[in-house]
């Protein structure tokens, strides 16, 4: 099927922090549970009640939102924005794709602290596909695409990676970064090119 006329509806993601079992345990307590506070379009995925303080040497940050459930390792999504109010500068990469190198991350929850190495990212903006919405427009996982966007802010998103997993929900992801210097809000969808 043409590309031309698919409109993908796009989200736009906060800072957040993905923790692993081992993590959110020294964080929160042994026994500790997630808390939904409200789930988000990904199936399975959700914002927890529970929040973190993350800090560097240069700056803070009191309540980070933590996505649940819990993920095979610690990853804080932030933007650039965001990086140069803790003094760091975190690498751009796809979700899931963990740094173990870069400046320390001191994470403060109720029951305990964790410092990490590394960890944080900027997120590559993408696209979630199902398998069968991957297959119906051409899509395949990594591909590269590009997203237009109307109104008065408008314009194209280049790089936007496509990931694609059977349960996926069809949406364009990008940072409050992204979203703001476009003029991104409410319903807005993007034209995929």
């Amino acid at each position: 099927m043409s590309k031309k006329g698919i409109f993908i509806p796009i989200e736009v993601s906060a800072r957040h922090l993905h923790l692993s079992a081992a993590h959110y345990n020294k964080l929160f307590g042994e026994k500790a549970k997630m808390h939904l506070l409200r789930p988000v379009s990904q199936p399975g995925q959700f914002v927890t009640r529970e929040t973190v303080a993350i800090s560097t040497k240069k700056g803070s940050f009191s309540q980070v939102r933590i996505v649940g459930p819990c993920r095979p390792q610690t990853q804080f999504e932030l933007t650039k924005t965001d990086a140069r109010s803790l003094g760091i500068d975190p690498p751009l990469k796809r979700s899931g794709l963990v740094p173990q190198q870069g400046e320390t991350l001191i994470l403060k929850g109720p029951q305990g602290l964790v410092r990490l190495r590394g960890g944080a990212i900027i997120a590559q903006r993408h696209i979630h596909a199902s398998t069968q919405d991957a297959r119906k427009y051409g899509l395949k996982k990594n591909k590269i695409v590009r997203i237009e966007v109307s109104g008065e802010r408008g314009g194209v998103f280049e790089n936007v990676i496509v990931r694609v997993h059977p349960k996926f929900k069809w949406a364009f992801h990008l940072d409050t970064d992204e979203a703001n210097a476009f003029g991104i809000s409410g319903n807005t969808k993007g034209r995929l090119l």
